[in-house]
């Protein structure tokens, strides 16, 4: 027991209290950055360079719905053009907002309609539905429920039952052995209830977008209330996507 208390005052305060306004390492990649300059005449290195056709010339623009956030495109600009800040408020309510130019500097969502704020702001169960990703939005997920973040705090959990939950959040390309499972668990949850797209496979099909595996048909169909890309997102992102939208 001794040990165990030394230990624990040894690590200090491990909660982070203020999650809108953290400063994260130079090393982890936000929002990028587009600078004004103008790009070298038939310049497509950083075309050629991404590995989901993210980015479009004249004028530069950056999808970060298909972004993973390589950083392949910054480190290969001759002109220094693109540099990826490490600004986590990153989530949205629309996909056309995730595209990123030089007029772009911070991007957040709307808040969410007065019945949705009244429905979920003060509890918001989710169940999250793993389709055919990597793990790696799992995991940082996974990390949500540690005494760094806490998401508990908010009145912000994941549940295991559909019955019990108020929303899904997606992660992976949606497989086409994991669109039907989606399609019924999302049936599974009562009315109001809110899907969320949490990575850039979920939000895009990312590396996967071309393959004839995936069947994203379920995402045609219903409404989605809330994008949070990267690959994978940051817990931060995700908590202040959250918190931003049903402004908590």
């Amino acid at each position: 027991m001794k040990d165990a208390l030394k230990i624990r005052l040894l690590q200090g305060d491990p909660i982070i209290h203020d999650v809108k306004n953290v400063n994260l390492t130079e090393r982890f990649r936000g929002l990028p950055e587009i600078k004004n300059d103008e790009c070298k005449i038939n310049c497509n290195i950083c075309i050629d360079s991404c590995p989901t056709n993210a980015i479009k010339l004249n004028p530069l623009q950056i999808d970060l719905g298909l972004c993973t956030f390589c950083g392949l495109c910054e480190k290969v600009c001759p002109n220094n053009i693109i540099h990826f800040t490490n600004n986590y408020h990153i989530s949205v309510e629309q996909r056309e907002k995730l595209i990123i130019s030089k007029e772009v500097k911070f991007i957040k969502p709307e808040i969410a309609s007065e019945k949705i704020r009244k429905y979920f702001g003060k509890s918001l169960k989710l169940r999250q539905i793993s389709a055919g990703g990597c793990n790696g939005c799992e995991l940082e997920l996974n990390a949500l429920s540690n005494v760094n973040f806490d998401l508990g705090r908010y009145g912000i959990e994941f549940v295991a039952s559909p019955r019990h939950a108020d929303g899904i959040v997606i992660t992976g390309p949606i497989t086409k052995n994991m669109s039907l499972a989606t399609e019924i668990c999302y049936e599974a949850i009562p009315n109001p209830k809110i899907i969320i797209l949490f990575g850039t496979c979920a939000i895009s099909g990312g590396i996967f977008q071309e393959s004839s595996d995936i069947e994203r048909k379920f995402l045609e169909e219903n409404k989605i209330d809330l994008y949070i890309p990267g690959c994978p997102p940051h817990p931060l992102t995700f908590i202040n996507g959250i918190l931003d939208w049903l402004n908590k």
